[in-house]
């Protein structure tokens, strides 16, 4: 399309409208449901999907909905997770970290546990999925790598400084193992861990 002589990429137009919109709407309390996870759930993964199949008339293995190269990402899985271990036991002692979990997670380990699962899978699948495989097409992979991780950082406002201002080479890190792998899972399952173990971390 072109607009005053202009030439806009329809596709990627709304992978970036939406990429903007949607954490707003998340941000300032619109919900659907009782439980957040479950609303994120719809604005991070059920929309950018209905998106993609309907209106891109696209398949979600394009954009990282499959297991992809399994060996490489089971091996960056366990690396990764090893390593925020060790990195983790020392940042989230923390006192701003241990009262954000401590507070987060009131309602219970496990019930935390299950809905930041829910929550995480959405929100790796908008921006290693939906949002780098859509830019990589225009921007190639070491920009997008690195745009995907601005939205998913600003995403993080209301946390634990320290953790925030990480945001953006976490979100590059797994941005990049992302697009190795062909597929958001390796890193929904790394910062699965992270969360999990951060919040045990902050409760023990």
């Amino acid at each position: 399309m072109t607009v005053l002589g202009v030439r806009f990429d329809l596709k990627i137009t709304l992978v970036i409208i939406l990429g903007t919109l949607l954490p707003l709407v998340d941000r300032y309390g619109h919900t659907v449901f009782s439980v957040r996870a479950y609303d994120r759930f719809l604005y991070y993964f059920v929309v950018p999907a209905v998106v993609i199949v309907v209106i891109f008339r696209e398949r979600l293995q394009d954009y990282g909905f499959r297991w992809g190269n399994w060996k490489e990402g089971l091996a960056w899985t366990v690396a990764g997770c090893a390593a925020m271990a060790v990195v983790l036991s020392v940042v989230a002692r923390r006192p701003e970290m241990i009262a954000y979990y401590q507070l987060k997670s009131a309602s219970g380990f496990w019930r935390e546990v299950w809905e930041s699962g829910i929550d995480l899978f959405a929100w790796e699948f908008i921006w290693r999925g939906f949002m780098l495989f859509a830019l990589a097409r225009v921007t190639g992979p070491g920009l997008a790598i690195w745009l995907q991780a601005v939205p998913f950082t600003f995403a993080h406002l209301g946390k634990p400084e320290i953790e925030t201002m990480s945001c953006i080479f976490g979100g590059a890190g797994f941005g990049l193992v992302a697009w190795r792998t062909r597929s958001f899972v390796y890193p929904f399952i790394i910062h699965t861990f992270i969360t999990s173990w951060t919040t045990w971390l902050a409760m023990v």
